[in-house]
Order: C-alpha cells, then structure tokens, then sequence
C-alpha cells in the first residue's frame, strides 16, 4: 500500500514495454467493455483550480487532490484513467512561461496515477495524456512537423519515465497534428499501445473537417491501438461518429469518451448538465454503436461514471 500523502517517495520508473502490452491484451482481450476515466478539468474546478491557470501544475503544488480525482474515478469503476496532462506539452506549458517544466510536470503526473492504481491493487491501466499544442500546423499555421514530433516526444518521454502503461493522445482536429504525435511516441516507445480519438464537433467533422471515416482508416494506418472520438458536444454528436467509424473499420477497436451533454454559457462559463443517468444511456449507446473503451469528457464527474459502469456492466470493484 502507498502512502496516499506521499506519492512522490513512489517513483516507480518506466514499465517495461512487454508488461504494458501484457496489461493491454489482458484488459481488452475479453472483448468485455472497458470503462475509461471522466473529466480532470471539471473536477480540478470544483477544486478551486481559478480559469486560465495551467492545471498541470498542481501535479507538483496539490499531488493530494490529482490523487483524490483519480481515486474517485477509479472507485467508480474505470480501468483506464488518464493523467492531468492534456496541456502538458512544452508549447501549451509555454502560455504560462513552464516550458522549462515539461519533463517534471509529466513524469510526476504519472508517478502519481501509478502510485494510485497500484495502491487499488493495480487492476487500471495508467494512461499518459497527451494533447494538442495549440499551434496550427503548417502550412496553415507555423508548427513545422519536425518540431510538432519532438515536442510530443519530449512530453512522452517524461510519461512513460514515470511509469504509464499506454499513451492517449486525444481531443486533436488535424490529421497531421495527431500523426506527429503518433510519430513522437513512437520515436520514444516503438511498442507502447496508443489510444488516439480526435474531436468531431462541426457538423460530423472535425475543426479541420476531417470525417470519422478519413480519420479511422489513418489512425490505423500510422498505428494507433484504439481510435475514437472525444469530447464534442455530446452523446447525441459522438454516436453517430462511432458508427461511421465501425462501418469503414469493421475490425478497430473504437473509443467513445463523451462530453456530459452540450455545454451551455452559464455567467461566461460552460456547464454541462447532462445527469448521470443521460451518461448511462450514452455508454449503452456507444457500445450498441461499437465502441469498446468508454469513459466521458468535459463536465463528467465519478457519479457519472459510476451509472455507466452499472449501464455497462463492469465490476466496480475488480
């Protein structure tokens, strides 16, 4: 058992890519469903996380509430949860002048994950997370794709160094974007297993007007383990996109992780008011329409999971 006060005394180290495949195969291999972690954000909010403060940094200033958030989402039954770095990257860190702390913010993100799901008998799968940089790639934007690989690399590096079982890069609109991404991880990890979804919010596609369909065949081709959507506006927007994906992939392994509803502007912030039980019809939802890992995004807390794990059927307690 860890010592929930002090996870830093933990740092339990990279782990090893034969055993992260082995914990992969051994959680999906049932074909059963999986049920994925809710939001961060939402919760490091009811936390006290003030908007516009990187919430990465209460990875190394607050260890004992990421901890918490986790454990929450664990007790509810998730077997893959994610660490609090979708904005770990170097590029996204630099808004708040922490580019210089990539590498110790992600490693102790993970080391406290690990230490959590070891401390609940080590049943979950510690997933790194990775997001997109902000940046545009070029030639639209400036993010050359030399720099895009490197600076994902870099962030994967100091998440496998504190010990995640598996990368998720998510929430990503462009197709080169999520490839550099890919391509970074794999630079550090040849075999470490990689969830990828993207954020299919505008009309069925994505910001970059991408489809389901384009997005799946690609996904494949470069790699990923599991491909999907995330975040959105809702269940309503992320079903149908899993279907899409089913139907040009008939044999992927597919990803839903919803927002809980459409988020509404509440005094200039966004509130999601989908009830547990909306989410528990959506996890239904999304396994009919094939997907096989599914967790929930922005405005999801562990009572929402709880209701998808009952709607799923997934031991909480194993």
């Amino acid at each position: 058992m860890t010592d929930h006060g002090h996870a830093e005394r933990a740092a339990p180290g990279p782990v090893p890519p034969a055993v992260q495949r082995d914990r992969w195969a051994a959680l999906l291999g049932s074909g059963a469903p999986v049920l994925a972690d809710g939001a961060m954000g939402t919760m490091l909010f009811s936390s006290g996380l003030q908007f516009g403060d990187p919430p990465e940094v209460w990875n190394v200033t607050q260890p004992d509430v990421i901890r918490r958030i986790h454990r929450g989402y664990r007790g509810a039954g998730s077997r893959i949860i994610l660490t609090n770095t979708f904005g770990g990257n170097r590029l996204r860190l630099s808004l708040h002048g922490n580019e210089s702390r990539a590498t110790e913010l992600n490693q102790m993100a993970a080391i406290l994950l690990r230490a959590e799901v070891d401390a609940a008998g080590g049943t979950a799968l510690v997933a790194g997370d990775i997001g997109p940089t902000g940046s545009i790639m070029f030639p639209m934007g400036l993010l050359q794709v030399d720099e895009a690989v490197d600076v994902f690399a870099e962030q994967a590096q100091a998440l496998i160094a504190g010990g995640v079982d598996l990368i998720w890069i998510e929430t990503m609109s462009d197709l080169d974007e999520i490839h550099a991404a890919i391509d970074g991880v794999r630079r550090v990890a040849p075999e470490i297993p990689i969830i990828a979804t993207m954020t299919f919010d505008t009309r069925g596609h994505t910001m970059m007007g991408v489809s389901p369909e384009r997005a799946v065949r690609a996904l494949i081709e470069w790699g990923a383990d599991a491909i999907g959507g995330n975040c959105g506006n809702g269940p309503d927007e992320i079903i149908p996109v899993i279907a899409k994906m089913r139907a040009a992939a008939p044999d992927a392994l597919l990803v839903g992780k919803s927002n809980a509803g459409m988020p509404e502007l509440v005094d200039m912030k966004a509130v999601y008011k989908a009830e547990p039980a909306v989410m528990a019809d959506y996890a239904r939802d999304a396994r009919a329409a094939g997907a096989s890992i599914i967790g929930a995004c922005c405005g999801s807390t562990p009572a929402h999971l709880s209701a998808m794990a009952v709607a799923l059927g997934v031991d909480r307690a194993g």
